[in-house]
């Protein structure tokens, strides 16, 4: 069983991160465009202060997330409209995230074990909703990163959106209208401190290996395969990397190829 209360620490531990990033920053720097198009510094925190309020919605009134839904002006905009209905000057914005954040935990804390919240598409139980929050947190703190020129070590928190990234091995494919394979597929990954995570059968023919901080940019589309030392072997695990996502909804905007020296390896 998953333990919803480290889950809720290493998400606190992840925003405590990004917003020890972000606090210190002149109110000019908020305006730096980040790798997301059209997205600067503020619309990568005012989307997760609005992911977080629709989130604690989901936790706390179902008849009022479906109708943040229904209401929505262009379903193909939620998300950008989202952040720019939460943008605000830095210092309330931050002050919005926070608050915001916190009244989410509380709620997740509060949820029953096994409930299935509503969200977009599917229902999630408490402890994935927490795991996803993880994930957001950390992707759009990486666009930040990348906007401030920043590198930002990995941790053991990584883990959470790796173990994300090999559950949505059949939703990547399904995204890109193309048929979920049935193969299994191996991954293990080299993790921060020198350990071994690893996910699938151990006898499966189709393999992913590499660090886990490669494996977790490329599920969340934030490099370019190219750009990082993965390795696959076998049809099924090449073209995984290929269309890889562990967000919900249509295929993202990948990242063009950066050349950074890092080689994506097919066997």
């Amino acid at each position: 069983m998953v333990d919803l209360t480290a889950l809720l620490t290493d998400l606190a531990a992840e925003s405590e991160q990004l917003d020890a990033l972000v606090a210190p920053l002149p109110p000019e720097a908020w305006d730096r465009p980040t790798p997301a198009p059209g997205w600067t510094v503020a619309h990568q925190i005012a989307h997760l202060a609005w992911t977080d309020h629709v989130a604690h919605l989901a936790a706390t009134d179902a008849e009022a997330f479906y109708a943040s839904v229904v209401s929505a002006p262009d379903p193909s905009r939620l998300v950008d409209d989202g952040a720019e209905s939460f943008l605000a000057p830095p210092a309330e914005l931050l002050d919005r995230w926070r608050a915001g954040r916190a009244a989410l935990a509380a709620a997740l804390a509060a949820a029953p074990a096994g409930e299935k919240l509503p969200w977009y598409g599917t229902g999630m139980s408490p402890t994935s909703m927490v795991t996803a929050r993880i994930m957001e947190t950390w992707a759009h703190g990486e666009d930040v990163a990348d906007a401030l020129g920043v590198r930002r070590p990995p941790t053991a928190r990584l883990r959470h959106i790796a173990h994300l990234g090999f559950r949505t091995l059949g939703h990547s494919f399904a995204a890109h209208g193309r048929a979920v394979p049935t193969a299994p597929v191996r991954v293990e990954l080299a993790a921060p401190d020198g350990d071994t995570w690893a996910f699938g059968p151990a006898e499966a023919a189709d393999r992913v290996t590499g660090p886990a901080l490669d494996f977790c940019l490329l599920v969340n589309q934030r490099r370019h395969r190219a750009d990082l030392a993965l390795v696959a072997s076998g049809p099924v695990a090449d073209e995984w990397l290929d269309v890889a996502q562990a967000f919900a909804g249509p295929p993202g905007v990948k990242r063009e190829a950066a050349g950074s020296g890092h080689v994506g390896v097919t066997t």
